[in-house]
């Protein structure tokens, strides 16, 4: 399958003053269309810095970072920016919802950066929140939602654009574990209809569910291994 990200010998270095801290070290990696990878590692590994280039919310230090037809790495921040908006679908840990707007407005707030119609905005809207089972919930503000359905609502932001990546940065992290269950099953019918997905985890048995392993450490690529699930 054509590859969606492709990224060659990249770099990231943060300069703290006295030191040079080493975040990224000559990755490589190639993620096709429709695969679904979880990233794993511990503190400091490296997996975070990348999350945040592939979301476009960093910039590389050298090397190149492709996604689809666009090279990203060579971009200005008015580029970046209508990647995050248009390609990129974030999935956080603490939801990052506005408290203020209902469920259905969240999801609206991607659709409005891309100045969508108001009636087009609405109609999207509700057909990706109906998509992660929360038709009945569309005027709820996140105080009135639990947990897990704040996260469904996330998830439905997450798809509203139809997004060439999802990036999931440990997504079940503030979830019990029966409703982390719930979300995981969601993401197997996310990935099921032909999303691709980055899902970072420190949870094995989460990382398994995925079709593939990219392990971290110390700024380098330590394994990358398919799953059990990817041979099913």
């Amino acid at each position: 399958m054509d590859a969606i990200i492709e990224i060659r010998n990249l770099t990231k270095i943060y300069d703290m003053g006295a030191t040079a801290v080493h975040a990224l070290s000559g990755v490589d990696l190639c993620v096709a269309t429709g695969e679904y990878v979880a990233i794993m590692g511990p503190s400091g590994s490296g997996k975070s810095t990348l999350l945040n280039i592939l979301g476009c919310l960093d910039v590389p230090t050298s090397g190149s970072y492709a996604l689809g037809n666009s090279l990203v790495s060579e971009m200005d921040d008015d580029d970046l920016a209508r990647i995050r908006n248009q390609e990129i679908g974030f999935v956080f840990q603490t939801f990052n919802l506005l408290p203020r707007a209902n469920a259905l407005g969240n999801v609206e707030l991607p659709l409005i950066y891309s100045g969508l119609p108001a009636r087009q905005r609405h109609e999207r809207a509700v057909h990706a929140l109906a998509s992660v089972g929360l038709a009945e919930r569309i005027r709820h503000r996140p105080n009135e939602l639990s947990g897990g359905q704040r996260q469904r609502v996330a998830i439905a932001r997450a798809l509203v654009n139809d997004p060439s990546i999802i990036l999931a940065d440990e997504p079940t992290g503030a979830l019990d574990s029966r409703a982390g269950d719930e979300i995981m099953d969601l993401f197997d019918q996310v990935h099921a209809a032909g999303n691709t997905i980055l899902l970072v985890t420190h949870e094995e048995h989460l990382a398994r569910r995925s079709r593939r392993i990219v392990r971290f450490r110390d700024g380098h690529i330590e394994s990358d291994c398919p799953t059990e699930e990817a041979v099913r």
